[in-house]
């Protein structure tokens, strides 16, 4: 591809492929990359007001990765979020699973009716997305990742090519005309991007696309792993968050996120996606989340971030 190509290309990515929930994933896996290239104003990573009583393991951390549908203009954390993921890391056993949810899903949003689940960021930023995700699934996160496209772009520059396991081949004649073949495959920074956000020839649509958003976390997650041997590597991912990243969290959390990404083992990853039926709220297209299924997942992970079955 041409230089002028390649510069209308990425022009048009940044258009259309608004920031998914890969970037807030990618934007936590950033605790162990160090010297990340990802600004300050790209990533926010926000420590929930804890509900009284809420029923959550200590040993678990829950973190809700959010991929900002925000302009360059626009405040990331007040727009809505392309998709949504709650990834839950268990840190003593190595296991770790993530809850792909639509962002179209029409359920109940504390103070403000019933919506589409990204609306909650429109009407209480972070803290009300985690309220509303916890009413639907069970598990109220700990804390909220929120992150832009150049999150994304950066994160995986840094960290290179990922490998994923396609379960089939597909195509988008705009993000990708020639399209992925089906098996295991490398993706670099734009194929990457390009697999979690194709949804047309999907055949789950929007809940096929969330489950190549996870299969690339998986991808992400295993080159991570491969490089934490390396002296510092875990300790200059913690200073690199604190030098790019807005946060409220401290080091100390920082670092124990740190360890517990580097510890999670490939064979205890479980990933699903919330199912629903397509439908109509007014004049609006929604998804009416299979809410016993989202129950279901939220009892089965909330004690040792485990699923037993999608």
């Amino acid at each position: 591809m041409s230089s002028p190509e390649t510069s209308r290309v990425r022009r048009w990515v940044r258009r259309v492929v608004r920031t998914t929930a890969l970037a807030a994933v990618l934007a936590g896996v950033a605790v162990v990359v160090p010297d990340s290239e990802v600004a300050s104003t790209e990533v926010s990573f926000v420590k929930v007001e804890r509900a009284q009583g809420v029923d959550l393991s200590p040993d678990v951390v829950w973190i809700l990765a959010i991929g900002s549908d925000a302009r360059p203009w626009e405040d990331k954390v007040k727009t809505r979020g392309d998709a949504l993921q709650l990834v839950g890391i268990h840190t003593k056993t190595g296991a770790a699973t993530a809850i792909g949810l639509a962002r179209d899903s029409y359920v109940d949003i504390p103070g403000h009716g019933r919506n589409r689940i990204n609306s909650a960021m429109v009407f209480g930023g972070p803290q009300l997305q985690a309220r509303t995700v916890a009413g639907l699934i069970g598990i109220e996160p700990d804390y909220v990742m929120v992150a832009r496209f150049e999150g994304v772009e950066g994160m995986v520059r840094e960290i290179g090519p990922i490998q994923v396991d396609n379960p089939y081949a597909f195509s988008d004649v705009n993000l990708k005309k020639e399209g992925f073949r089906a098996g295991r495959i490398k993706l670099g920074w734009y194929d990457a991007l390009a697999f979690s956000r194709i949804r047309k020839g999907l055949v789950d649509g929007d809940f096929g696309r969330s489950a190549n958003q996870q299969r690339v976390i998986r991808g992400i997650h295993a080159k991570i792993v491969a490089e934490q041997r390396k002296p510092g590597f875990i300790e200059g991912g913690v200073a690199a968050v604190l030098k790019h990243t807005h946060t409220d969290a401290s080091p100390v959390e920082l670092y124990r996120i740190a360890q517990a990404i580097t510890q999670v083992k490939a064979n205890k990853i479980s990933t699903c996606v919330v199912k629903g039926s397509i439908g109509q709220a007014g004049s609006a297209s929604v998804v009416f989340p299979d809410v016993a299924t989202a129950r279901r997942y939220g009892n089965d992970a909330r004690k040792d971030a485990t699923i037993k079955r999608c």
